[in-house]
Order: C-alpha cells, then sequence, then structure tokens
C-alpha cells in the first residue's frame, strides 16, 4: 500500500522486543540481519507520534484524524526489524491475518489488502484498450505486478523499488502476493523512483501506477511538485494513463475537483477521481486519482477492457475477489456531500459540568 508518512502507531506492547532477526532471500543467497524494534524508534518518531500503548494490540493513531484510532489484535509476532530505508513489523493478527507494518504505517493485510491492490492496478489498465508496457513504481509487495500479469497483452512489467530488503521480506512472509515477481515479463529496477522517471525515454510506458507516495490531496508534497508529475507524464505514451493513490472523500481538508484541476494542468488529458472501501485504511476509504495525457481520449468511468472476474490469469492463484467491471464503473461515483465538496460532520459534543 501506498506509504502513509503522516499516520504513526504505536508497538503493541513492550514484550516484543527481542534478539535481532534475519531473513533469507528467496535465492537462498543473501542473508540480512535487521535490528528489533526498541524504544528509539518511538523517540524518533517526532511531535507527530502518539503512543497508545494496549497490550497484545497493534495500534495505529493519525494527527490527521484526531479523535479516532484503529487497533487489530496481535496474535503472534513474525518479524520486527530495520532496513537500509525503513523499520519493518510484521504479525499475525486475529482478524486480518498477516499484517505488514512500514515506518509505523500499515502497508497490507491479508483480508483487506486485495481490494486496493486489484482496484490501483485495473483501474487504470481496464480503462484503455491492450496495455503493452507497464512500470509500477513502489509496490515492492508485488501485489501490483500479480495483478497486471492477468492482462495478456502486457508485453513489459517494470517495477521501480527503493528497498530490495523489503521486498524479500514479502517474498518471505507473503508468498501468495510477491508471486507477481515470477512473472517473465518483470523487470526489477532497484533505486530511487523520481530518478528512474528522469532516466527513461519519453513516451515509454502506456500505463504507470504509482504505490510509493503520499496521498494525493491536501498533505501529498508530491502533489506540488510539478517537476516530478511532469517527470511522470512525460513517461507516458500520447493518452497514457497514471493511477495513484487519493486521499478519502471522508479527510476534511481534501477537495476533489481542486485536485483534478491541478492534474489536469499537467496531464492535459482526463482526469477523475474514483474510491474503493479498505476497513484497515484510515477511515475505511480510500481514494484514486487517475489521470491520462493528451491523446486519445480515455473514459475512465467505462472499462475498454472486460477481465472475467472468474477465471485464472498470468501467476495469479485465484480468481479476482473484489474487482470487477461494475465494481469500476461504480467506483466514480461520489456521495452527495462530496459532490457538493462538503463533509459530514459530527456534532460536538457539549458536557456541562455545572451539573
Amino acid at each position: 500500500m501506498a506509504n502513509r508518512d503522516s499516520v504513526t502507531s504505536s508497538e503493541c506492547s513492550n514484550d516484543l522486543h527481542g534478539e535481532d532477526d534475519e531473513i533469507m532471500s528467496e535465492n537462498g543467497k543473501k542473508t540480512f540481519t535487521f535490528s528489533t524494534f526498541s524504544s528509539e524508534m518511538e523517540e524518533n518518531k517526532g511531535d507527530s507520534f502518539t503512543s497508545i500503548e494496549i497490550p497484545g494490540w497493534y495500534c495505529e493513531y493519525s494527527p490527521l484524524w484526531p479523535g479516532e484510532t484503529h487497533s487489530l489484535k496481535v496474535e503472534k509476532v513474525l518479524f520486527q526489524g530495520k532496513t537500509q530505508y525503513a523499520d519493518v513489523f510484521v504479525f499475525q493478527s486475529s482478524a486480518y491475518g498477516k499484517v505488514l507494518v512500514l515506518d509505523g504505517s500499515l502497508q497490507f493485510t491479508e483480508r483487506d489488502g486485495l481490494a486496493y491492490q486489484e482496484m490501483l492496478t485495473h483501474l487504470p489498465l481496464c480503462s484503455i484498450p491492450n496495455p503493452k508496457k507497464v512500470l509500477v513504481i513502489g509496490g515492492g509487495d508485488g501485489g501490483n505486478l500479480l495483478e497486471i500479469s492477468r492482462h495478456s497483452s502486457v508485453e513489459q512489467m517494470d517495477i521501480c523499488e527503493i528497498d530490495e530488503m523489503v521486498i524479500d521480506i514479502y517474498k518471505q512472509f507473503f508468498p501468495d502476493l510477491a508471486i507477481g515477481y515470477n512473472d517473465p515479463r518483470v523487470r526489477l529496477h532497484v533505486g530511487d523512483g523520481i530518478a528512474f522517471l528522469n532516466s527513461i525515454s519519453h513516451g515509454t510506458y502506456d500505463a504507470i501506477i504509482l504505490d510509493a507516495f503520499h496521498m494525493m490531496g491536501p498533505a501529498a508534497k508530491q502533489l506540488g511538485d510539478k517537476v516530478f508529475l511532469e517527470s511522470v507524464a512525460k513517461a507516458l505514451r500520447s493518452g497514457g494513463v497514471l493511477c495513484a493513490p487519493a486521499e478519502s472523500i471522508w479527510f476534511e481538508g481534501f477537495n476533489i475537483e481542486e485536485t483534478k484541476a491541478k492534474c489536469s494542468q499537467i496531464f492535459k488529458g482526463s482526469v477523475d477521481y474514483a474510491w474503493t472501501t479498505v476497513p484497515t485504511f484510515t477511515s475505511g476509504v480510500i481514494g484514486f486519482m487517475l489521470c491520462s495525457t493528451n491523446g486519445p481520449p480515455v473514459d475512465f468511468k467505462h472499462p475498454a477492457t472486460v477481465l472475467d472476474e472468474n477465471e485464472v490469469h498470468g501467476v495469479a492463484k485465484r480468481p479476482l475477489q473484489f474487482y470487477n467491471s461494475e465494481i469500476h464503473t461504480a467506483a466514480f461515483c461520489l456521495p452527495s456531500f462530496a459532490k457538493r465538496q462538503e463533509l459530514v460532520k459530527a456534532p460536538r459534543l457539549i458536557v456541562d459540568y455545572s451539573l
């Protein structure tokens, strides 16, 4: 899942500390050693970190969503450690299967992660006919690759992930997700995504999927970085498409029309907003911004390619679990308050202590 830098979490309980852990890469040639979580992590989170200690539970709290937190019961700690770039925590939950947390932000659960993966991939790829070259930036879990593999028209899948150790962790603990790397069309590039974009020829890709950056919305640094988005647009062919995670319709500071307008200034083609439900994501909803470059018009709301939801294609071991053509179209329908750019606010609780 996209990195939510503004979201932080507490450790489940003090008894989760242990000795250094090791993980063997799938080829058996490299062994990585990670330091386990310590109180230093809590101290280094900065002012945005809020400690919520519930023994035996993983708790996630975001200052952007005051007054609420999401908690998952931890049945077993599977891995705790550090890569070169991030703190990693993997555990078995009682309700959502195995869970991976990156830098204090929940990234994936076995139960609901498929909704995010399938929508982030198939909303753009099904919106254009016969995509051939696709780039994924981030997405080290391999889930996007697994979903792209369902498209027989695709000839080349490039993925740029900065943290190779994260890839190995996913292969170790989430093999059914990381199986996406087994597709022979995949080309892995370990390094910085922005640098990779700047190194390729213009018009290289039919579709680009961003799964490594801030949500597109008021807190999105990259949205204000015109140079970055221009690099994405230049890497797309005429009529090529981008899909990136966006803020939830429930986020008070998120203006859909304003975000679409900013994207339109750069991509020059079609721009639209879609959303889906992911229970473990803050607010239970995540959005998607879809943009196309100037060229053949793209009707994001109506799939140009229809996937058979009951068949198994590519390296996938199962049929689609969430996405279908009806869900595709419905994802662009907004509730009335979002159409009006309003937010349904809860009434203030007023307590009269004089009684």
